[in-house]
Parts: C-alpha cells; sequence; structure tokens
C-alpha cells in the first residue's frame, strides 16, 4: 500500500478510532441524543440546567439498575449528549479498575488503553483515561469509586 493511499486512511478512520466509551448503549460526544436517553430508560426523575448544559437526572425509584444515579449531560442547543456521570451502587475498587479498563500509563508504557492519575481542584484523585474518554472519581479512601464519568475520547 503506498504512502499517501495509507495516510489517507489514517485521516478518515481517525474520528472512529477516537471514539469515546459508552455507557449503555449512549455515546457521549458521538451522535447520542437527549432523545436516545428518554428513548432507553424512559423520563428522568428531574431534569435541570447546570453550567449551561441540560442534565438528565436518573435516580431513587427511577435510577437505572446498577446505580445510585446517572446524569446525562446535554448541548442545549443540539441535544448532543457530551457527558455521562454515573455514581454505581455496588463498592468497586481501584484493583477492578484496573482489571476493567487498563493500567496506569506510567506502569505499562504508554501502553493502551491506560490511565493518568490526577488530582480534582479539591484535591480529590480520579484517573482519566483519555483515549476511552473515561474519568474515573474516587471517594476520600482514595481507593473506592466515587463516580464515572463518559467523555468524548481525546485522540
Amino acid at each position: 500500500m503506498s504512502r499517501s493511499v495509507t495516510l489517507a486512511l489514517a485521516i478518515a478512520l481517525a474520528p472512529v478510532l477516537a471514539t469515546a466509551k459508552p455507557w449503555q448503549g449512549i455515546v457521549p460526544g458521538g451522535g447520542s441524543s437527549e432523545l436516545d436517553v428518554i428513548g432507553k430508560f424512559g423520563e428522568p426523575t428531574k431534569r435541570v440546567t447546570a453550567r449551561g448544559q441540560m442534565v438528565l437526572v436518573y435516580s431513587g425509584l427511577q435510577a437505572i439498575k446498577g446505580t445510585v444515579q446517572a446524569q446525562f449531560k446535554c448541548d442545549p442547543a443540539t441535544k448532543e449528549v457530551q457527558r455521562i456521570d454515573v455514581y454505581p451502587e455496588p463498592v468497586i475498587d481501584t484493583a477492578a479498575i484496573e482489571k476493567s479498563y487498563g493500567k496506569s500509563c506510567e506502569a505499562t508504557g504508554g501502553t493502551e488503553p491506560c490511565y493518568w492519575r490526577k488530582d480534582t481542584a479539591q484535591k480529590h484523585p480520579y484517573f482519566l483515561y483519555p483515549k476511552l474518554g473515561l474519568a474515573i472519581f474516587f471517594k476520600d479512601d482514595d481507593k473506592t469509586v466515587l463516580s464515572f464519568a463518559f467523555l468524548p475520547a481525546q485522540p
């Protein structure tokens, strides 16, 4: 295959390769809309506007199976899902996360998928899997999962 054909294929496939990690069939930044969410999960417990986004909240009796709460953050103009925050019901620890999604980039030498350990502005740790479009936030014990954020993937 010629070099120009290889380059053209790489450019054409780049958007496909940078697809975010879907959750329950909903892809943030990948064409899933508010209507897709409502079609799959029914009407939300409530709708709120936060930081310029429409947020569909599923909690309480309408919580999605395996969660305490799930939030779908949508662009108000396009109605496209931009981010999904999931608060899991079961206890999940760092070992389970690494087994499911991959070890740290430092430990693997950057092989994929891998995460970078970061801290929020409030100094709470989280794992960022940029190529998966996944951030995993931890409770104050630094080892139990608080929530998952499904984001558009970063190439």
